[in-house]
């Protein structure tokens, strides 16, 4: 399968933060969730992706472009939205919507119309009027009418109500689910991307610590309560990422061989009380408590 996007052995350095050898890649058609907590990477990620910087080192690829060297060519066919894109105030959506089709030659007016509907927006009401969520769907609409090859959202629900968010999710997930594009988007909240992605990256601190397969990836994870261990910071079982003991309480993380971590924990003695699936909010935590690729 073709890629998308792909950044090979990229590095970024600015006084106070580094990307270090980033090699990551989305395949045609999936939707990637690109988490970290802020200032772990994900903004430089995507102005390399736009072609607004240059990587010191490695090789950006985007589409089959090499960026930035042909990011004219290429940025016809990528849609970028943010949570602070900047709409006309004194212009109505409408206006918008006619601007952006005199640019882009593969406006599609009629899918537009059907996310006005789908969006709940008024397209002759003017941009001064709208609601913050409601400036977030205009900007999703002005994008994905445009029919990008590749969407990048940059964090795309970041101040929005829990009402509008939901709105929002809800909404974009059912235009992805049918619609043929591949998309990246970046979010600190791994519940947006629990929702909407295929395949989950985590960053941190300038490293890539894991790039894979959402399913694969929540079903590796595993929680691990019990008593009867003495040390628990000090256990050698493979996959442990994290251990924390309260009292008598351990609660150990495993990212991969949780039945042989149960089968080890009983050769032990432990007595074991729960072992849990875990939410992607929690493993995030986990991985950056340990800091390391996993």
């Amino acid at each position: 399968m073709q890629n998308a996007i792909e950044f090979h052995q990229v590095c970024k350095r600015y006084p106070e933060f580094y990307l270090d050898n980033l090699n990551l890649q989305l395949a045609q058609g999936q939707v990637m969730g690109l988490v970290g907590v802020n200032g772990a990477g994900k903004s430089t990620t995507m102005r390399l992706l736009m072609g607004l910087i240059q990587p010191d080192a490695g090789r950006v690829n985007v589409l089959g472009y090499e960026l930035p060297q042909q990011q004219v060519a290429v940025k016809t066919q990528i849609g970028y939205a943010s949570d602070d894109m900047r709409l006309y105030k004194n212009e109505s959506l409408r206006w918008h919507m006619g601007f952006i089709q005199s640019i882009y030659p593969d406006w599609d007016p009629l899918y537009a119309d059907h996310l006005v509907r789908v969006f709940d927006l008024k397209a002759d009401q003017k941009t001064k009027g709208f609601s913050h969520g409601q400036r977030v769907k205009a900007g999703l609409l002005l994008v994905l009418a445009r029919r990008p090859k590749l969407v990048v959202l940059d964090e795309p629900t970041t101040g929005l109500d829990p009402v509008a968010r939901e709105e929002v999710l809800t909404e974009l997930a059912q235009i992805l689910r049918n619609e043929e594009r591949s998309v990246l988007f970046s979010s600190h909240n791994t519940q947006d991307v629990e929702q909407l992605s295929d395949t989950i990256s985590f960053l941190h601190k300038g490293k890539l610590l894991d790039s894979q397969d959402k399913e694969t990836y929540l079903d590796r994870w595993r929680r691990i309560l019990c008593t009867g261990i003495s040390d628990a910071a000090n256990l050698a079982i493979p996959g442990l990422v994290r251990a924390k003991q309260n009292g008598s309480l351990c609660e150990l993380v495993f990212n991969k061989n949780s039945d042989v971590a149960v089968a080890r924990l009983n050769e032990l003695g432990a007595e074991i009380s729960a072992v849990e699936p875990m939410s992607l909010e929690k493993i995030f935590v986990a991985t950056v408590k340990a800091g390391v690729h996993v």
